[in-house]
């Protein structure tokens, strides 16, 4: 039977003095892991935790998170990471769309964490040790390991496209096992010696699988940085001579453009990766010509567990390409009848293989529209060469990707809307050098009806998480609109001058 928790319990095993965990001068050795583990699973039980129950886990990248995680999977529960930025009006959907009983919640996250937990009728769990030290003291060690694995569920990690709430894809042990196993193993080439850097959010599937699942899986390291700053960051590879790299392009921009960055800082690097989006090429080159290490891009979803294509490092890399597919994974590009498209035409990306997700939690419609045939409709407009190499076009669905983290418009939109002043809002990604895209919102107001750009602004800070609300409003007489009716989100144009607002 195949469960993530078979990682640890292996690497335990093989490597018992090999740091498993790192944050600044706090180290978890494999067994001290799996010791917390254990009894984080007797934690859990205690709280009421039974079988299949879902644990909401809303922890910044402290070695809690892992605790939590594994810990949740030994007891047979199902994990739904939440970014622990979450206003509690979406810690309440969260929970309460995937039945959560628990929410483990670091306390900084705490108060709004317990509001929606208490909406909900879910139990909250507060840590305030960044290894769980203090809650975990009085927790007895138990002899059973988990029973579920293969193709029972692992994680719901909630994702949403450009229509509706957030939708749950289901992530089973065995596709989350072996996209980290094939990780480790076919991309990254990582073994005990290595050091991985864990900037990536582990609430995330980027960091999840690739940072968190696959270095457990090699029985490495990784350093932590709960919040990601490029100096900081520099510091940490220099400290604990991290081999592994894994960001976002915002993070290689910030670390490239950093004053102070020096190349020598970085020269135990052995490869770094980037996802999240498309990585600028001038920022790859200058990247790669200061520090001296290659990035090798690859592209995925939380619904493909994540990885689905990579630049290999056994084969030639092609700037601004995603490469081509994993171990086990296929890729064609499809027209909206479902068929092929010839090569060097632009389709939508379908993938099919064990990575995909078993589907939607409880929504079999949204499943079925997903993936109709086997293969899962990505949303992505892309196109592939005679090498068979994949480029990503543009994006189907209007996702703004800002600072590495998805925002979807829908979302944004609805909360504008409930402020009783506005008549019609489109939310648009406007480029930012940065963060890659800002959010943005056009706003037409009710007849009559009055309200700055600030009031609005602030409105919907105070309902989002801090990563999501737009940071420019600016007022319409009215929205573009097609022959239905239908707002025209991709002609709305932001003014020719945008203040910054933080």
């Amino acid at each position: 039977m195949t469960n993530l928790c078979s990682f640890l319990e292996g690497a335990a095993a093989g490597h018992p003095e090999r740091v498993a965990l790192r944050m600044d001068d706090l180290t978890v050795t494999y067994p001290g892991l799996r010791d917390a583990v254990g009894r984080t699973r007797s934690l859990l039980l205690a709280a009421g935790v039974e079988p299949g129950d879902r644990v909401g886990v809303m922890l910044p990248n402290v070695p809690a998170f892992a605790v939590t995680f594994y810990g949740a999977l030994a007891a047979d529960a199902i994990v739904v990471p939440m970014n622990p930025l979450l206003k509690s009006r979406e810690v309440a959907y969260y929970l309460g769309d995937s039945g959560a009983r628990v929410v483990v919640a670091w306390h900084a996250f705490a108060e709004e964490a317990a509001k929606g937990a208490a909406d909900v009728g879910a139990r909250l769990i507060r840590v305030d040790d960044p290894d769980m030290r203090g809650i975990l003291a009085d927790q007895d060690l138990t002899a059973d390991g988990p029973r579920r694995g293969d193709d029972d569920d692992a994680v719901i990690l909630y994702t949403s496209g450009t229509t509706g709430k957030p939708k749950g894809a289901q992530l089973t042990h065995a596709g989350l096992a072996r996209n980290a196993e094939l990780t480790a193993r076919t991309l990254l080439n990582n073994n005990p010696d290595d050091v991985m850097m864990g900037c990536l959010p582990l609430f995330h599937v980027f960091g999840l699988t690739c940072g968190l699942n696959a270095t457990i899986a090699a029985a490495g390291t990784l350093t932590l940085l709960p919040r990601f700053d490029g100096a900081r960051a520099l510091e940490i590879i220099e400290r604990d001579a991290v081999t592994i790299f894994e960001g976002v392009p915002t993070m290689y921009a910030a670390m490239l453009h950093h004053p102070a960055a020096d190349p020598a800082a970085a020269r135990s690097l052995r490869v770094c990766i980037s996802g999240g989006a498309a990585l600028p090429v001038e920022v790859l080159r200058g990247f790669e010509e200061k520090f001296g290490c290659v990035i090798l891009e690859g592209y995925g979803l939380s619904e493909t567990s994540p990885v689905a294509s990579f630049n290999h490092p056994d084969r030639e890399r092609k700037p601004g390409s995603i490469g081509t597919p994993v171990e086990g994974v296929e890729m064609r590009l499809v027209d909206s009848a479902g068929l092929d498209v010839p090569v060097g035409e632009v389709g939508e990306i379908a993938i099919r293989g064990h990575n995909v997700m078993k589907g939607y939690w409880r929504k079999p419609d949204a499943t079925a529209q997903a993936i109709p045939d086997g293969w899962f409709r990505t949303g992505d407009m892309g196109r592939v060469d005679e090498d068979g190499y994949y480029y990503i076009v543009d994006r189907k669905k209007d996702l703004i990707i800002r600072g590495g983290y998805n925002v979807y418009p829908r979302e944004i939109e609805e909360v504008l809307h409930e402020h009783p002043a506005v008549a019609e809002v489109a939310v648009i990604g406007i480029s930012h050098l940065g963060l890659g895209e800002e959010v943005g919102a056009a706003v037409a107001l009710k007849p009559g009806a009055s309200a700055t750009p600030e009031e609005l602004r602030a409105f919907a800070k105070e309902r989002i998480a801090a990563y999501k609300y737009p940071r420019h409003v600016w007022l319409v007489e009215a929205l573009p609109k097609g022959p239905t009716g239908k707002i025209l989100r991709r002609e709305v144009q932001p003014p020719p001058f945008l203040e910054e607002v933080r």
